[in-house]
């Protein structure tokens, strides 16, 4: 008797224990497909997006399907020489369009267009260096520049320009952490 229930005590941990690993693995295999397939979690590194997202809030980005439209935050992964690793910018112009800077009267043209921005730092000044300050964005690429103009390597430096679609790894949508700054991204 006392053998018996030893055996039912011994099956029924191994079905315990299986039934935890196989959650386990099925918990895994979804967040390997969520974040492979459809969006990634990425830091922000920087002050090039002030007021919007300082360094260190961990952002969830929309991958799979995104097309970019103007006034989105994306991420993109084009090495240039003043940045290690992703980029998070505001989308400013898509394939197609022609952007204008003018620095003198602190604003951004696009199509002619100029562009309402309450969402930048401060007012705009002249980078030091060679800066473009008149763009035809090529289809299948995009401008993009930070909300800390003064604070940002973005397009309007001639090593990175306008860039590929192909670098762009998503939107950012949803500003994870830290808590304080829990909600929709941008």
């Amino acid at each position: 008797m006392r053998e018996e229930k030893q055996e039912d005590l011994s099956w029924s941990l191994k079905r315990e224990l299986y039934f935890w690993l196989g959650t386990a693995a099925a918990v895994l295999t979804a967040l390997i497909l969520i974040f492979t397939f459809l969006g990634r979690i990425i830091v922000v590194d920087g002050i090039s997006m002030l007021p919007t997202l300082e360094g260190g809030n961990l952002l969830l980005l929309q991958s799979v399907g995104y097309t970019p439209r103007q006034g989105d935050i994306v991420v993109l992964t084009k090495e240039f020489e003043d940045a290690d690793g992703p980029i998070v910018k505001r989308v400013i112009a898509t394939g197609g369009q022609r952007v204008v800077i003018d620095y003198a009267a602190g604003t951004v043209t696009v199509d002619g267009e100029v562009l309402d921005e309450p969402y930048i730092n401060e007012a705009m000044v002249r980078p030091m260096g060679e800066s473009l300050t008149d763009v035809e964005v090529p289809e299948g690429s995009i401008f993009v520049m930070g909300d800390n103009r003064n604070y940002s390597s973005d397009s309007r430096n001639v090593t990175l320009g306008a860039v590929d679609e192909r670098y762009l790894l998503g939107k950012a949508v949803w500003v994870l952490f830290p808590l304080r700054n829990f909600g929709p991204a941008g």
